[in-house]
This record gives C-alpha cells, sequence and structure tokens, in this order.
C-alpha cells in the first residue's frame, strides 16, 4: 500500500489536473490543434484554456505558434517530444498504479443497505 501511495504521489502533476490531463490527450492524437478547436472538445472557457497552455508551454510540453489563416488570427498547439514522452510516462505510470490497486485479493466492502 506504500508504494501505491508513493507511485500516486509520483504521477506528473502538470498532466494529472483534468483540463491539462484532456489537453494533452488531445494533442497526442493529433499534429497539432488550433485553439478553437481545444476550446470546443475540453469545454474550457478561452481564459481557462489558455492558462493551461501556458502552463504546458512553460513546462516545454506544447509549443504555441501564433499566425494568421488569412486575416484572421490563428493559434496553433503542437504537443512536443518532451511533452509526447511525459504523456507516455504519465499513462505508463497510471496504468502501473491501477494495476497494482487491483481489488481480486480484497475481500469486498460492506455496503449498508437502506433501511425500510
Amino acid at each position: 500500500m506504500k508504494l501505491q501511495m508513493h507511485q500516486l504521489a509520483s504521477l506528473d502533476r502538470l498532466i494529472h489536473e483534468p483540463a491539462r490531463l484532456m489537453i494533452v490527450a488531445l494533442l497526442y492524437t493529433v499534429e497539432s490543434a488550433d485553439f478553437l478547436f481545444l476550446q470546443r472538445e475540453t469545454g474550457l472557457s478561452k481564459g481557462n484554456l489558455s492558462v493551461h497552455l501556458s502552463k504546458l508551454e512553460q513546462a516545454g510540453y506544447v509549443q504555441i505558434e501564433k499566425t494568421y489563416r488569412g486575416k484572421l488570427p490563428l493559434t496553433l498547439c503542437t504537443l512536443t517530444e518532451a511533452g509526447r514522452e511525459a504523456f507516455q510516462h504519465y499513462r505508463r505510470s497510471l496504468h502501473h498504479l491501477v494495476a497494482a490497486t487491483d481489488d481480486s485479493n480484497t475481500p469486498p466492502a460492506i455496503v449498508p443497505t437502506p433501511a425500510g
């Protein structure tokens, strides 16, 4: 049990945060994505998405390129190689943690029945 808690504590907290996990998981599956796609898919507000992308960029996990499509501004986000490696490591760590906490060896919990 102590090892499992250590594994949980060692997960990459930057990626483990739910909003950033959604962003990284989406970017892992594509070459790049524009800001509006990420906003639509994650359901985050513009400000919230921007803050999370900035944190991922500061960590070196995401590269952000501001450009134009015609006369319209376009923000493209790409998962860096470091970001890909961090996400792969996160997935492996989470998989091992879940496998280590398999409930097959623990007795079933006692669930109280409703009073009737």
